[in-house]
């Protein structure tokens, strides 16, 4: 299949069908036969148990009760030993720069938890090295065991007007892309008021997609599920992972989308949505789980995809259907249900061995006919690109900066200040626009109450510019600051700190380094977790990059912090397409109107 990603020694269906009806018909052995176990048919929703599966030159030749005539001299043959097989997990939506990790260390850390599929949107990068990013990501992502395929960024900028990015995408660009072997369709389409009004630039997107015979990713992060919903899902995109109540769910699937239900880092959706299934008895088939963004620390310690599954069984979700909905309901979204997500002729042979449908540990995983992980370790290698110098060298502030750029100066002979702070939501994506009266010292305006800083400071083109707000949710006590890179979906850098000569502290220190994230308190580091590659990523292993991150998340805590998985809520502070306040290098912005607003209200005294 053109769209499909392919390793060089992996035929299509069509070079592979002789041998695969060759040894169906027995008159040619397989490579591999797994046999003595039940197998989970997400077909037809049932355990059959006993049936055994062929596999021939990395796709399944025979799944029936008797594999005895594939077998030959040289077939392997596994006992499954009672254990179920599954097919191989799929990830319907996510973003491997949230993981830290380039796609080759992505998938390594996956691979072992029953991920052999990933659907992937690079619009991380994009904003910070545009298309040579997302090829870059898109060509390491080919070379690796397991299937991930890309799709091209839809929205850079998320918002036009309202951010400046390091680079733009064009309309050009997504059409260029669309002939890459790896593309699966477009990335979600963020400017969802840009859709709904009828954007040119955002309906040639779609278009140029639809041309190719490719999916569109959606993205309706709105409450309204008024004209302005049915006019977005009139625009084209085709699934929706914003949704955060079974309201949500359920008038999308009811208006031919996928409801893409996620459980990532700091994403809890799928228990408010799932009761559309388990309650409402809506049709589970056009349901899929996802993850969206995962970092490292719950890679390495809880999971992916089978956490996300394991979670939606534990929300009461039947586990054939949770199954189908990490499996070929996902493949069949993105028109690849005759290559894979089911344990069927002709499919790449991906298959899980569990000993429980419920509490889900993965004892053995095949990605493409070979054996890739065992009882938590990989058994292959997950190869690398060699990227290039300049992909390391992003973080450009242009001076060093001062405390004096983190002063919020006050209207003159004013006492007080009402201002508008970004109020942070504990496990969701939506900000809350708050309005806190603040002191005035010296003619500057300070954080109170658990009010502090934020900061976006720009980083692609070196211009020193400096956007001051106030955030209140994250509890941080004492002279601290907090600087990263990753700022979805601009990148810049955000500083958030209640110490401004801390924040200067912090945002140089990552300009020294070439990007990452960075903890500090009374004048000294705590912890530091290097991203070299677009100031989003490191290609060290998974367990290192975690180990920091952890020590982050610690360090985290010292300073106060409470939040579950603080540090994803800081690096959507400057996400300018999710309500309802957030942050950009041009200003504050009102995410409910998609405008740029004030810091300070009327009412300053």
């Amino acid at each position: 299949m053109d769209n499909c990603a392919m390793t060089a020694d992996f035929k299509t269906w069509a070079e592979a069908a002789p041998e695969l009806v060759a040894v169906a018909a027995g008159r040619q052995p397989a490579d591999l036969v797994i046999r003595g176990g039940k197998l989970v048919n997400v077909q037809s929703r049932e355990v059959l148990d006993g049936w055994q599966v062929a596999v021939k030159g990395g796709r399944f030749a025979y799944v029936g009760p008797d594999a005895s005539h594939c077998i030959g001299a040289d077939t392997e043959v596994v006992e499954a030993e009672g254990r179920y097989l599954v097919p191989g997990l799929c990830d319907g939506h996510m973003h491997i720069e949230s993981g830290m990790l380039t796609p080759a260390e992505f998938a390594r850390a996956v691979t072992p938890h029953g991920t052999t599929v990933m659907f992937t949107d690079p619009h991380e990068i994009a904003n910070v090295l545009g298309l040579e990013g997302v090829r870059l990501m898109h060509d390491e992502a080919l070379l690796q065991p397991v299937s991930i395929f890309t799709q091209m960024p839809s929205c850079a900028p998320s918002a036009p007007g309202l951010e400046t990015t390091g680079f733009e995408i064009s309309p050009e660009d997504v059409a260029e892309a669309m002939a890459w072997p790896g593309i699966i369709g477009l990335g979600e389409m963020m400017n969802f008021p840009g859709v709904s009004a009828g954007d040119p630039k955002m309906l040639a997107e779609i278009a140029a997609t639809q041309r190719a015979g490719k999916t569109v990713g959606g993205h309706y992060a709105s409450p309204d599920l008024g004209p302005a919903f049915h006019a977005y899902v009139a625009g084209g995109p085709a699934d929706d992972h914003e949704g955060t109540g079974e309201a949500d769910a359920i008038m999308r699937v009811r208006q031919g989308m996928r409801s893409m239900m996620r459980l990532g880092s700091a994403w809890y959706d799928v228990e408010s949505q799932i009761t559309a299934v388990t309650e409402k008895g809506l049709d589970p088939r056009n349901f899929i789980l996802c993850t969206d963004d995962c970092h490292s620390g719950t890679l390495v310690q809880d999971g992916h995809m089978n956490r996300v599954v394991r979670h939606a069984i534990a929300c009461g979700c039947e586990p054939l259907i949770a199954l189908q909905m990490a499996t070929v309901n996902t493949a069949t979204h993105f028109g690849l249900e005759r290559e894979l997500g089911s344990i069927a002729p002709g499919r790449r042979a991906d298959v899980i061995l569990t000993s429980d449908l419920k509490a889900l540990p993965i004892e053995k995983v095949w990605a493409k006919g070979v054996l890739v992980a065992e009882n938590g370790k990989v058994s292959v290698d997950f190869p690398h690109l060699d990227w290039p110098e300049h992909a390391r060298k992003t973080v450009n502030l242009g001076k060093e900066l001062a405390a004096a750029d983190f002063v919020i100066t006050a209207p003159e002979g004013k006492n007080t200040v009402r201002a508008r702070v970004i109020g942070v939501v504990e496990n969701q994506a939506p900000t809350k626009a708050l309005v806190e009266d603040l002191p005035v010292v010296d003619g500057v305006a300070e954080g109170a109450d658990g009010t502090c800083q934020i900061a976006l400071v720009e980083r692609h083109r070196g211009t020193g510019g400096v956007t001051n707000g106030f955030v209140k949710g994250f509890g941080y006590e004492g002279r601290m600051a907090m600087a990263s890179t990753v700022a979805h979906d601009s990148h810049h850098m955000i500083v958030v700190g209640t110490d401004r000569e801390m924040m200067a502290r912090a945002a140089n220190r990552l300009g020294e380094v070439g990007g990452g994230v960075t903890v500090w308190r009374d004048g000294e580091e705590l912890a530091l977790v290097e991203l070299p590659i677009a100031g989003l990523m490191s290609d060290s292993p998974a367990s290192e990059v975690a180990q920091k991150a952890a020590a982050m998340v610690q360090a985290m805590e010292a300073c106060g912090c409470t939040l579950n998985n603080a540090y994803m809520q800081h690096s959507l502070l400057a996400l300018v397409v999710i309500p309802e306040l957030r942050i950009s290098d041009l200003g504050l912005v009102d995410v409910t109107k998609f405008e740029l607003t004030e810091l300070f209200e009327e009412g300053t005294t």
